[in-house]
This record gives C-alpha cells, sequence and structure tokens, in this order.
C-alpha cells in the first residue's frame, strides 16, 4: 500500500510525470532511422567514416553531409572531436559521447545506419555489447570478419533484430584461414542461417583479388545487406571516382536493387587521404544522376 501526505490529484500528476520522464528516450538514448526520403539516386548513400579516418567523428559527419550523403557508416575506435581527441568513438564510448555524436548528427541531417568492421567475439557478453550499441542507435546492420562467432552473431541478430554483414578483406594467399575474401564461402556460411545474416560486398577488394564484382553479388543473391562500393582502374590501382574504373559500378547497383537491396552503399575511399571529400562528392553525384537516368530514385 502507497501512502503519502500530498493531495490526491497533486500525487497522481506527479507519478504521470515521472512515467513519461522513464520512457521518454534521453538525448543519448534516442535513435534514428533512415526514412525513404534519405534515398539518393535509389539507395541509402553515405560514406563509412574510414574514408575520413584522419579526422575525427564529428568531421567525418560533416564531411559526408557536404559530400551529399544522407547516412553514415561508423567504425570503432575513430577520434570523437578535435576537442576531445582521445576519446573514441564506438560500441565503448563513454555516456557523454553518444549525446554529442547525436547533436552533431541532428545538426547535419545524417542519418547511421551501418558500424563495423568490428570484430564480433563468440562470448556472449562481449558480442552482445556490439548489438546493444547497433540497438540503441537503431542501425540497419553491423559490418563483421568474425564467420567464427557465427552461432553468436545468429543468436544476437535475431534477438536484437540488426542484419550482420560478412565483409571481405583481400585474398591472403599466406592465411588459409582466411576465407571470406571469397563469395562463395561466404554464401555457403549463411545460406541456412537467419536472412539477417548476409554480407557487406567490398567491390574494391574484390577487384583486388582479381573477381568480378557483379559476379560476386550475384553468388550471394539475395544476402547482400550492404555494400563498401569502390571503383579502381586496375586490380592494383587505387581508387578512382566512381564510373572511371573496372568495378562497373552500374552494374553493381542495377544487380542488387533487382534483387530488392535496401541496405545501405557507403562510400569507402581509400585514396587522397587528406583531401577526398570532393572525390566522395563525385561518387556520390554519380548514383544521384545514374538514379535519376534509370528512374530509380
Amino acid at each position: 500500500m502507497i501512502t503519502t501526505s500530498l493531495p490526491r490529484r497533486q500525487f497522481l500528476g506527479s507519478l504521470a510525470a515521472a512515467a513519461v520522464t522513464l520512457l521518454r528516450p534521453s538525448a543519448a538514448q534516442a535513435r534514428f532511422a533512415a526514412p525513404d526520403s534519405a534515398k539518393v539516386g535509389g539507395f541509402f548513400l553515405g560514406c563509412q567514416c574510414w574514408t575520413f579516418n584522419r579526422f575525427t567523428v564529428f568531421e567525418a559527419i560533416e564531411f559526408t553531409a557536404r559530400a551529399g550523403g544522407t547516412v553514415i557508416e561508423f567504425f570503432p575506435g575513430q577520434s570523437l572531436s578535435k576537442e576531445e581527441p582521445d576519446v573514441r568513438w564506438g560500441h565503448d564510448a563513454p555516456e557523454h559521447a553518444h549525446a554529442k555524436v547525436k547533436d552533431q548528427l541532428e545538426k547535419w541531417k545524417v542519418t547511421p545506419m551501418n558500424y563495423g568492421v568490428v570484430g564480433i567475439p563468440r562470448e556472449e557478453a562481449g558480442a552482445r555489447k556490439i548489438f546493444e550499441f547497433a540497438k540503441r542507435w537503431n542501425l540497419y546492420g553491423v559490418t563483421t570478419e568474425s564467420d567464427d562467432a557465427i552461432d553468436t552473431v545468429e543468436k544476437l541478430a535475431k534477438e536484437f533484430d540488426v542484419k550482420v554483414c560478412y565483409h571481405n578483406h583481400p585474398r591472403r594467399p599466406n592465411d588459409a584461414n582466411y576465407k571470406v575474401w571469397d563469395p562463395k564461402y561466404i554464401a555457403e556460411l549463411v545460406k541456412d542461417r537467419d536472412p539477417r545474416i548476409g554480407a557487406c560486398g567490398d567491390t574494391g577488394h574484390w577487384i583486388r583479388t582479381g573477381l568480378n564484382p557483379v559476379e560476386c553479388v550475384q553468388i550471394l543473391k539475395g544476402r547482400v545487406h550492404a555494400l563498401h562500393l569502390k571503383d579502381r582502374p586496375s586490380q592494383q590501382g587505387e581508387d578512382v571516382v566512381w564510373g572511371n574504373g573496372i568495378g562497373d559500378v552500374k552494374g553493381v547497383l542495377a544487380e542488387v536493387r533487382s534483387q530488392g537491396f535496401q541496405g545501405n552503399v557507403s562510400v569507402e575511399y581509400e585514396t587522397n587521404w587528406d583531401h577526398n571529400i570532393t572525390d566522395a562528392a563525385q561518387c556520390i553525384g554519380y548514383v544521384r544522376g545514374l538514379g535519376l537516368a534509370k528512374g530509380w530514385s
């Protein structure tokens, strides 16, 4: 039994106010979700923060917006801001960093959509921290290469309703245990798993391995949840603005669109590191124009 010296009306009002306070998300807890209006050229298009890894998270958010992107993909360990360079962003970030990142995202009208590449441990408690971070920010997906943790990954992907996107770096000729470079391996890895488990295709690393990016996304049909899109002039060449290399960006986008792709397309531009915002803007402009021409927008 509750006893109180407050008048009944005042007491009930106090209870209602307390309930609202408990239910209302704090500044750090408020979630984002990309609306269809955020699509550029028919895709949720923005930057992987790794493009701007010589800068801070705050700057990466600003640069993504200035380049014309509407969504962003975080990676773990980036410096928070010029004012707090020693604070690292990610699933282990201190509480105050969440509110500051939220404010910066709202300022530049950028929506967080993915997080990675992040190692996911097989041990559930450690893995859970990553999925809690993803759910807190209402992310579409988490990108990883932790194929050994797939049982834990699948369990938590179901629980948190978050996509898990297996990423590829180039083939390692001297490391037989590194298999995620191969889209056939990833397709086999995920085929009997929950449909939330799929791939983040890094087209530049496919090119470096000597693979055809369009054929790779065809192998992964129905399981491509994210793209780290790149274009290169040759197998070993450095990144170029989309549409100027051998990566068949147009073909990749047409193929995933035919598959019903709803994930994020990230500009991950790995050259001209100190001055690549213009290159990123041209990549985004390419998709904007392509989408208009194809009627995807």
